[in-house]
């Protein structure tokens, strides 16, 4: 019985020791996962904060309860421009934001979030997917100890929120206002001053005139910060997001120590929810619109054709010149790019020629 009992002890033994050799770090069946995920919103708002909270409950839902993400709103963990710090760290395994906050770690983050005149969410999610887009985005953040992916897209925004009116190029001279990324940088050659600002700050950094316009996301969420109150005009198109991509933020480390089955999950919620908050914004955009001009008397205004030329033009540069400024970033705008010239024309021949169509009286 001896000898028997010391074949089966040494046989146990030597499969654990075979599964460290073949798995190391990986988390063992039966260990119940806790991760942190910070984000650049505020807690529980909606569309962006609220697709944050799927994107845990789903995770904490298709693993059956192996793993629990709690998710904490901006500065609750960290502030809201410390994300991308705080997941490439290790101090939370998950994070939940936009690329374009990022321009100081590595400028090409930018194409990742929102391009002016770009592509739009349906565009966007065709390149990130089928187009390379996701391959170069992961390529661009490994030396960060980041997996990222697409989880979310607002769709096309709005111009913003103005305290004067834009009638022609010489009105954006010398306006502040918040608007980050690409679009800052345009409207900064433009002739204006642009400041980055997180979401929870702009009602009041419009109601005091530390700024003269804002653009935040779209009526949905603009209309739950109550910015009609502290400005007159509401101007679209949003030219400088045209289909803003939401990013998940995964930890390199946290996440290679997950069994295969609890990494998809994690990159198949992403998805979901990707799916999900583009849906909700088609959804109840109109609806706030609604209130916000019916309701609140909103001066809903389109942007000059003139004004809306000048800002392409300057976009063009803009990102051309971004294009120039490492190989990476020259790597990614080739594929942007190419991307975009060719789904352009079938875009062309589909969507807004249905739009056309369909707008026909």
């Amino acid at each position: 019985m001896k000898r028997r009992e010391f074949i089966n002890k040494a046989s146990v033994g030597a499969l654990a020791a075979g599964s460290a050799v073949l798995a190391p770090g990986v988390v063992q069946a039966g260990t119940k996962i806790k991760w942190k995920m910070v984000t650049a919103w505020p807690k529980n708002f909606p569309g962006l904060g609220a697709g944050a909270n799927l994107l845990a409950k789903m995770i904490n839902d298709m693993s059956g309860g192996r793993m629990k993400v709690k998710v904490y709103g901006a500065n609750e963990l960290v502030p809201a421009f410390e994300v991308f710090d705080a997941v490439s760290k290790g101090t939370a395994q998950m994070g939940h934001s936009g690329a374009y906050y990022w321009k100081g770690k590595r400028e090409a983050t930018q194409f990742f979030s929102a391009v002016p005149f770009g592509l739009t969410a349906q565009e966007m999610n065709a390149w990130l997917y089928y187009g390379g887009g996701m391959e170069l985005w992961r390529e661009l953040y490994a030396p960060f100890n980041l997996i990222p992916a697409a989880a979310g897209n607002s769709g096309v925004q709005m111009a913003g929120w103005f305290n004067r009116e834009i009638k022609t190029v010489d009105d954006l001279k010398g306006l502040k206002m918040r608007i980050p990324g690409l679009g800052g940088e345009v409207l900064r050659r433009a002739g204006g001053a642009t400041v980055n600002i997180p979401g929870g700050e702009l009602f009041t950094s419009l109601q005091s005139g530390t700024i003269d316009a804002t653009e935040w996301v779209g009526p949905y969420n603009d209309l739950a910060f109550g910015l009609y109150k502290v400005a007159k005009f509401y101007y679209y198109p949003g030219w400088h997001e045209p289909g803003s991509t939401m990013e998940a933020l995964i930890n390199k480390q946290a996440f290679n120590k997950l069994p295969d089955d609890l990494q998809s999950i994690v990159l198949a919620a992403c998805k979901a929810v990707n799916m999900d908050m583009l849906s909700e914004y088609t959804a109840r955009n109109n609806q706030a619109l609604d209130t916000l001009v019916n309701k609140h008397g909103v001066k809903l205004m389109p942007l000059p054709d003139d004004v809306l030329r000048k800002l392409k033009t300057l976009s063009e540069e803009v990102v051309l010149e971004l294009a120039n400024k490492d190989p990476m970033a020259q790597k990614i705008y080739q594929s942007f790019n190419q991307f975009r010239t060719q789904v352009a024309q079938w875009s062309a021949l589909s969507e807004q020629a249905f739009l056309s169509a369909r707008a026909l009286k």
